[in-house]
This record gives C-alpha cells, structure tokens and sequence, in this order.
C-alpha cells in the first residue's frame, strides 16, 4: 500500500480541556502535516484536576461517522483511542476491519488523573476484538498489566508483556517505560523481527496530560505520511519529549503538552516569496 495522502481518520473521545483525546490528536497531527478527520466515541467533562463526566455516544452514532468519513475521504491510518464501553469496541472492530489502513491503538483505560475512562466488562472485547485488528498498540504499563494479566516491574517485562500483545494478534507493540522508575524513560518497540529499545532523559513535570494521545497520534501521522514504523515511532517520542519540555504551565493539576511545535523544522521557504501572502509570517516560525 502506498501511503501519500497523509490521512489519519480518529476515533476517539473529546476532552473539553484539550490536553488530551480527539483534541490533542488533531492538533498532533497537524503538526506534522498530515489530514485529521474524525469519529467521536463519547464526550467528557474535564479539566487538569479530573474528569466530572462522561456521556459515551450511540454505537449507532459512532458507526455513522466512521462509515462517513471512509466512504468518501478515506484514511491512511486509523488511530483509535478512549472507546467507552463494549458495545462500541465490538462497532469499531466491525466498522474498520476491512478497510486498507494502518491500525494505530492507543488502549485508553484510565486518564492521566485516575479517572476510569473504560468500562471493566469491555476489556475482553478489546482483546479479543480489536487487539488482532491492530499495527500498533502503545499501551502505557497499567494498561499492559491489564491486558497481558503480569505484573511489569522493568524494561525486560516491558518485551515480555509486549510480546503476548503481538500473541494475541497485535503487529506491533510499543510499549511505554514512562510509569517504570529511573532517570531514564525506556520504551520497547516490540515486532516479530526484534525488540528495540528507545530512551530519552525523564523530564520531571506534572504538565503530562495527554502524553499517550499525542504518542499514538503522532506515530499515526508519520505512518500516514509514509515513514517506517521505527523512525515514526523515534520521531513520535521526540515530539512528546519537545511538547513536554516547552508545556504552557496551564490549569491547576496535570497540564497538556505543547502541541503547537513546528515539527519538524519548515522548510526555508523560496527567495522570491511575494505570491505567499503568509510569506511576512515566516520568521515568527525560525
């Protein structure tokens, strides 16, 4: 399959802050380029201290969109995120399981604050449903404990709990370090060719919400664009670095990232540049 469209379709909730969810993909992929278009799976309440509610949408209603957008538009890659309940994860499966896209899964289990973001009884239709379906699945630790049922205490369990994902059907696994201790964050992207670690400095910040969203997001748009899954994926984790290192600071609790980075760097733009109305523009941007 030739991908060179760039178009990413998301099916995910809406975080009313915007740190996070439907929200924070969009913006991920913008950055770098690529077309979002979208089927929202619930709406939440939510701020930087917590989520106050959550009114998942119709199974009906999320079919519809995903129907929608790929009956016409198309898509590259699917990125999946926060799902709700079964019901809609059995729609998901059923509505994307024979399209020619690249599957993207961010298991969205529980928020950045706490909060439970996944009905306990739609466990098992993740698995047994949509995991099989997927390219990518970037579960953090908790969700990996949740999915594989063992306890992962360093880097080696990492590949181990990422290698029964790849069991249960998955392509591939990036399986995020961040909730392990260390100075050093240390991810494993896990494929039946090999078990690759990445690792980057840990940045001691609350201002992480969103931070699985944007990964997933961010490696989506990449695979969307034509790049390899490795370099998306070091490309992906090099964005999320930058986002959290220059946070804007905002709300009171875990606060989004920066997800109005100019990544990668523009090209310079021609010399003779007076037909860009949008050329004056340009040095803001260096």
């Amino acid at each position: 399959m030739t991908l060179s469209t760039g178009r990413v379709l998301i099916i995910a909730g809406s975080d009313s802050g915007g740190g996070a969810g439907i929200q924070a993909d969009i913006k991920t992929c913008a950055a770098f380029g690529a077309y979002s278009a979208t089927a929202i799976t619930a709406i939440t309440a939510q701020n930087t201290v917590g989520v106050q509610k959550v009114e998942a949408l119709s199974p009906d209603m999320v079919k519809a969109q995903i129907d929608s957008v790929l009956s016409d538009i198309g898509a590259d890659v699917i990125k999946i995120g926060m799902l709700a309940n079964q019901a809609i994860i059995e729609t998901v499966a059923e509505a994307i399981e024979d399209q020619d896209a690249y599957v993207v899964l961010d298991p969205v289990m529980v928020a950045t604050s706490g909060d439970k973001l996944l009905e306990d009884g739609a466990i098992k239709a993740l698995k047994e449903k949509l995991i099989p379906l997927c390219d990518v699945i970037t579960p953090n630790v908790p969700e990996a404990e949740i999915l594989t049922g063992m306890k992962i205490e360093d880097v080696d369990d990492l590949g181990k709990a990422g290698a029964k994902l790849l069991d249960m059907g998955a392509y591939a696994a990036v399986m995020k370090g961040g909730h392990l201790e260390g100075k050093m964050v240390v991810d494993v992207l896990v494929s039946d060719d090999e078990n690759a670690m990445m690792t980057a400095p840990r940045i001691r910040s609350k201002h992480t919400h969103g931070t699985g969203c944007t990964l997933a997001s961010a490696i989506a748009a990449n695979m969307a664009l034509g790049v390899p899954l490795d370099e998306a994926v070091n490309t992906a984790r090099e964005f999320v670095f930058e986002a959290i290192r220059s946070a804007p600071k905002l709300g009171q609790g875990h606060g989004p990232l920066n997800h109005g980075l100019i990544f990668p760097d523009q090209e310079e733009a021609p010399e003779d540049d007076s037909s860009n109305p949008f050329a004056a523009l340009k040095g803001l941007q260096d």
